[in-house]
């Protein structure tokens, strides 16, 4: 019997196997060239997520075409549990990114950012030495500051301080404005030696290219920001998603009612 919803969770579900396909593939390449600690770290939850799609995609596919009720049933479990997972999720995002927020400061185009400004959750993933040493490396890795030093390279002090920096690059690449360093290069600003500074960031500072600000708290909030940022945009990605998942996991009970339908009109003949 033609059945609608039983064809279009298939196309659906043939779609997704597809898509899934050049992500794997991906995920492989990057195992394959990643040099970075970032890059090795990136292979294996795409090649997750892409082993994933693929089961999951095979199991609705198969379910629903050729009318095998208990892969359906699979399909449709995994289904209700990435519903109510994408949706505790993007409650999370909202809540933990709700606080905090970079401060204007007088005649500078840019903003500073303050750790305590951010959510207790977020200030406990960063202050973890252990995490934040791999978000060091992967903030070297990304030549956040080096790209910075070339791009600001000949400006004058006060075209320095009317640039618009990201917030990466105000927290982690020159020093707090609280500090009162003399300008001399975006990267390298001159300290007043026997200072005792109010800020903490102000000793955490040094010229080296390897340390910079990458040690002050306002490179962590200047992370915190930029997560903040971000997720608030996946949250968003997430509630059209969900909308998304919710209309096929209907059409897909209508699939399985139609599996149980036509098994049970089989069983009488």
């Amino acid at each position: 019997m033609f059945r609608v919803s039983n064809n279009l969770v298939g196309i659906l579900n043939l779609v997704t196997f597809l898509l899934s396909i050049p992500i794997l593939v991906a995920g492989i390449w990057l195992s394959k060239q990643a040099d970075t600690e970032c890059e090795r770290w990136l292979e294996k939850p795409v090649i997750v997520l892409a082993v994933f799609l693929m089961l999951v995609s095979l199991a609705g596919l198969i379910g629903a075409c050729c009318k095998v009720s208990w892969l359906l049933w699979f399909y449709l479990l995994v289904m209700f549990l990435l519903i109510l997972l994408l949706t505790v999720f993007t409650i999370f995002a909202f809540v933990v990114t709700n606080k905090g927020a970079g401060e204007a400061l007088s005649e500078r185009g840019y903003k500073e950012y303050r750790l305590g400004d951010y959510s207790n959750w977020l200030q406990d993933r960063v202050n973890n030495n252990k995490n934040w040493n791999k978000i060091k490396s992967c903030l070297h890795d990304s030549k956040v500051c080096s790209s910075f030093a070339d791009k600001y390279l000949n400006d004058t002090v006060q075209q320095f301080y009317a640039e618009h920096l990201s917030s990466l690059q105000s927290g982690c690449c020159k020093p707090s404005n609280d500090c009162n360093f003399t300008y001399v290069k975006p990267t390298e600003w001159s300290k007043t030696m026997g200072v005792a500074y109010p800020n903490p960031d102000c000793n955490a500072w040094d010229n080296d290219p390897k340390v910079l600000c990458f040690n002050c708290e306002s490179c962590k909030a200047g992370l915190l920001d930029n997560i903040k940022s971000n997720w608030k945009k996946v949250a968003i990605v997430n509630i059209i998603f969900l909308v998304f998942l919710i209309v096929v996991y209907s059409v897909g009970c209508c699939a399985f009612r139609n599996n149980r339908k036509d098994n049970a009109y089989w069983s009488r003949y």
